[in-house]
C-alpha cells in the first residue's frame, strides 16, 4: 500500500501537446512538491526507432497539430523545422536521452533541452548528434552519454518502462496518474489552469 501520494507525469519528450502543456505543468509540479506530493516522470514513447523519412501526410498532420496548439494555447513553434530538417517518426532516441538524464537527476533539464531544440531552434531530436549537444549543455559527459545511448541494456529498461506506462489508465500524452493507498487514478489535466488540476488531485487525498 502506498502511503505517500505519487503523481506520475506520463509523457514523450517530442510530444507537441506536452510542449504546449509545459508552462502549466511546471507551475503545477512546483505546487505539488510544495504540498508534499511526490512527482515522478515516466516515459510513454510515441514512435520507435526509424531511419526512414517521415511520410509527407504525417508531416502535414504534425505541422497542423503545431498550428492547432499555437492557436489554442499561444505556444511558440519554429515551423522552419519542416524545411530545415529531415523529419523521422522516431521519438525513442529522445526517450533514451531523458532516461539517461533521469539517473543524473537531470531529466527535466533534458526534456526542456529537447523541447527547445525541437520546437524553437528547428533541430531534430531524432538525431543522436542533437541529443549529444543537449546532454553536454546540461552538464552530462558527452562521451559517456553516447556510450549509454548505444547500450542495449538501457534500451531494454526503457522498453520495460514504456510497456508499464501502456498498462496505466491513460489515453495519450501528456497524462497524469495519481497513486495513493495502492490505487491508480487518472487525473484530468487542464492545459491552462493548474489550479483545477491541483484541486482535483488534493480532493482525492482528503
Amino acid at each position: 500500500m502506498t502511503k505517500v501520494a505519487v503523481l506520475y507525469y506520463l509523457y514523450d519528450p517530442m510530444c507537441s501537446w506536452c510542449w504546449g502543456y509545459a508552462p502549466t505543468w511546471l507551475k503545477l509540479q512546483t505546487e505539488l512538491e510544495r504540498s508534499g506530493i511526490k512527482v515522478e516522470y515516466r516515459l510513454g514513447g510515441l514512435a520507435p526507432d526509424s531511419d526512414e523519412p517521415m511520410a509527407e501526410d504525417m508531416q502535414r498532420f504534425l505541422e497542423q497539430t503545431w498550428h492547432k496548439i499555437s492557436a489554442q494555447l499561444g505556444t511558440r513553434f519554429n515551423y522552419d523545422f519542416w524545411t530545415l530538417c529531415q523529419p523521422r517518426r522516431s521519438t525513442y532516441p529522445a526517450c533514451r536521452a531523458a532516461f539517461i538524464a533521469r539517473e543524473a537527476g537531470l531529466e527535466q533539464a533534458m526534456v526542456q533541452g529537447i523541447q527547445h531544440a525541437y520546437y524553437l531552434e528547428a533541430k531534430n531530436p531524432s538525431d543522436l548528434a542533437t541529443l549529444i549537444d543537449i546532454a553536454a549543455a546540461i552538464g552530462l559527459d558527452a562521451n559517456r552519454f553516447t556510450e549509454q545511448m548505444l547500450d542495449e541494456k538501457l534500451n531494454q529498461r526503457l522498453m520495460k518502462e514504456i510497456a508499464a506506462v501502456g498498462q496505466l489508465p491513460i489515453q495519450g500524452f501528456p497524462s497524469l496518474v495519481l497513486e495513493h493507498n495502492g490505487q491508480l487514478t487518472p487525473i484530468a489535466l487542464d492545459y491552462r489552469e493548474r489550479q483545477l488540476t491541483f484541486k482535483s488531485i488534493t480532493a482525492r487525498l482528503a
